[in-house]
């Protein structure tokens, strides 16, 4: 990017960044979230570090918040109540960690990291050891006197005393300090989940609109003018910040004088490198759902105060401590190119191109657009600057286009007319949004088939991977599935990196994989809408392939989840002669279809399975089918019906809520010993 362009795009980015910064810390309101906003500062953040001459006073990376609501008093600040940068790689923390290493006079000998929370940061000042004032951060120079409200949180001490600490020196600095003239806390203002959860069900009862977020709500109790209000709502206060000297040290003497003082704070953690300071935020990473307020990363610290002073603020951030936050959900990035992928079956699905962007610790440089319809409702364009979300696994896709940052060069996207893979015209149904390439011949159709065909969900190859079956359609070796089973060693180890070892693992895979159970063959065939669940619903009706292939449309519709567009599209598989064809040939070339045994005891009758986490050697559909054979039934939800809940990794709340019912709860190991208590 050149200076020009980017001294437009820093333009841009700073009316939107102002825009959003106003709604969310002056009015309390959120039209898009934390980290679509955190996305943009950073990047503008970026710009401004390669461009320094173009920063200026009245940049968004330059100051705090938004200014003081008129309706409170405003409050100085006596030392301005500065914001952090935020860094989301172990990369940008390294650069940070050279960076002051590089201008420090002075070995740093440690960091504290603690809990970055999601909620208000607040000002307390005490004189004398009463509590007399409190004010919002406001735009860090001047906040709000809110002290009647925060008066109101339980959490805040109205007098300071000396509580149980640490150490001898901690209680003789607090037992000297406490009736000092003046001393100032900060930490934050916040809501706990529950509580928030609370309040919004009794507004659900109430009729009312349901509050966004904890820390919207949180904020925006604090500035109501009736402490009333502020009381009901069961406001909390962790602390972070002495700013008075107390003759602390460090950044962790910090937190121990405030816990003597009375005040909630984090124990934190002392790291001395990189590598703690990841360990840390890994640590907080798995606890985060648990906590019961919300955390959106860590804050690490230079400990040692003096050196934290000396490195002093570059804008209004201290140079000596960073917000490390979580992965987010959400970024904002540009699209580079739209171009269209074929599928299996035909379907044609337009991607984006993104500059790379991280979210939730993974690179993210595409996104599906699913259909020409949700390119129209999203008016996205290349050269768009979008909103991208990736939630959970989920596969990436574009929320919302920034349409405030075009420039006017963006392009509208036309649908092609023909695939461009092998040319044919595309061609759309009366009751479909999706396009499709009719031609079954088509290259990439072939691919995308037999890479489903070998994966893991169907027949399981090991070897034959993406770039394994292209390279052997290239080759001329296969053509369509059942060649897979003509394959001989002999075929393999003239190719290019191929020896003889490697040759004889994908022969004797494939040899291992001609037994498939009736389910898993079904998956393999790539019927339309038969994923998983609906094969094993087909293979506990069916006895055989045989029986299935020649029922009625009318008999599939009866089968539970199977509606008239399933049985549609089983029934005209069937009648296709090239699929016959391919069933043929899969057998005459050795697979051999493992039917279910129907034999099975049903010594789980009525017997009421929930399942959670993830198993090792089940998939969920398969872990139900095995307790239908056996005549339990699996559910979804954990009650007093409930006879066992089924724990894999990473359990979700089933396994407590078991555990509270004093439901019997099972391993995976467990549960494979009582399926085969039948023999």
């Amino acid at each position: 990017m050149t200076k020009k362009e980017a001294q437009r795009r820093i333009k841009k980015l700073k009316k939107t960044i102002k825009h959003h910064r106003y709604l969310y810390h002056v009015l309390d309101k959120q039209e898009i979230s934390e980290d679509v906003l955190d996305s943009l500062k950073h990047e503008l953040y970026k710009l401004e570090q390669k461009y320094p001459d173009l920063i200026t006073p009245d940049s968004p990376t330059q100051r705090i918040g938004g200014k003081p609501l008129d309706k409170f008093e405003k409050v100085t600040h006596k030392e301005p109540m500065l914001s952090l940068e935020d860094v989301f790689s172990k990369e940008e923390v390294q650069d940070w960690l050279d960076y002051i290493n590089r201008i420090s006079d002075q070995e740093i000998e440690n960091f504290f990291c603690e809990w970055k929370i999601d909620g208000l940061a607040a000002s307390l000042v005490y004189k004398n050891g009463l509590f007399v004032q409190g004010a919002t951060r406001g735009n860090g120079q001047v906040g709000e006197n809110v002290t009647q409200n925060l008066k109101t949180v339980d959490a805040i001490p109205l007098k300071l005393k000396l509580h149980k600490s640490v150490s001898k020196e901690i209680d003789s600095i607090v037992k000297n300090k406490i009736k000092e003239e003046r001393i100032e806390v900060r930490g934050e203002v916040y809501i706990t989940k529950k509580g928030f959860k609370e309040i919004n069900k009794k507004r659900l009862e109430e009729g009312k609109d349901l509050y966004a977020n904890p820390r919207n709500l949180a904020a925006g109790s604090i500035r109501q003018l009736d402490p009333k209000i502020a009381a009901r709502r069961n406001l909390h206060f962790l602390a972070w910040n002495l700013v008075t000297d107390c003759g602390q040290v460090t950044h962790q003497q910090e937190h121990q004088i405030l816990t003597a003082l009375g005040f909630k704070t984090d124990s934190g953690c002392l790291a001395h490198d990189l590598s703690d300071i990841v360990s840390f935020r890994e640590e907080m990473k798995k606890k985060k759902e648990k906590l019961p307020f919300q955390v959106d990363g860590i804050v690490i610290n230079v400990n040692n105060n003096q050196l934290f002073e000396e490195l002093g603020v570059t804008g209004k951030s201290p140079r000596a401590a960073r917000a490390f936050k979580f992965p987010p959900e959400q970024a904002t990035t540009k699209v580079e190119d739209i171009e269209v992928q074929v599928g299996r079956s035909g379907r044609v699905t337009p991607v984006a191109f993104l500059e790379p962007v991280d979210i939730r610790g993974v690179t993210i440089t595409r996104a599906t657009l699913h259909n020409i319809d949700e390119i129209r409702r999203l008016d996205v364009r290349v050269g768009d600057t979008v909103i991208v979300e990736r939630a959970g696994d989920v596969i990436p896709h574009i929320t919302k286009v920034l349409t405030e940052l075009r420039e006017g060069n963006e392009k509208k996207f036309q649908m092609p007319q023909k695939c461009p893979i092998c040319g044919t015209r595309l061609i759309t149904k009366e009751d479909e949004v999706a396009w499709r390439c009719p031609n079954p011949n088509c290259r990439v159709r072939r691919e995308r088939f037999l890479e489903h065909f070998v994966s893991k969900k169907a027949f399981d190859i090991e070897g034959l991977g993406e770039k394994i079956i292209k390279r052997l359609l290239d080759e001329q070796l296969i053509s369509d599935a059942p060649d897979i089973f003509r394959l001989q060693e002999g075929d393999l180890i003239p190719l290019e990196g191929f020896e003889n070892k490697s040759a004889q693992n994908i022969i004797k895979a494939i040899d291992d994989s001609r037994e498939i159970e009736f389910y898993r063959f079904l998956i393999a065939l790539g019927i339309p809408q038969v994923g998983e669940k609906t094969a094993l619903d087909i293979t506990d009706h069916f006895k055989n392939l045989s029986e299935f292939k020649n029922t009625s449309q009318e008999e599939l519709e009866n089968i539970k989840d199977i509606g008239p567009i399933v049985a549609k599209n089983i029934k005209q598989w069937f009648k296709d002669d090239k699929n016959k064809e391919l069933i043929k040939e899969l057998l005459e070339n050795g697979v051999r279809i493992k039917y279910p045994n129907r034999q099975s005891s049903h010594f789980l009758k009525g017997q009421k399975f929930v399942f959670t986490g993830s198993l090792e050697h089940y998939t969920r559909e398969e872990a139900k089918r095995a307790v239908r054979q056996r005549g339990g039934d699996p559910v979804s939800s954990v009650s007093k019906e409930t006879d066992f809940v089924v724990c894999g990794e990473n359990p979700g709340s089933k396994k407590k809520k078991a555990q509270e019912k004093n439901i019997p709860v099972l391993n995976e190991k467990d549960f494979k010993k009582m399926l085969k208590n039948e023999d």
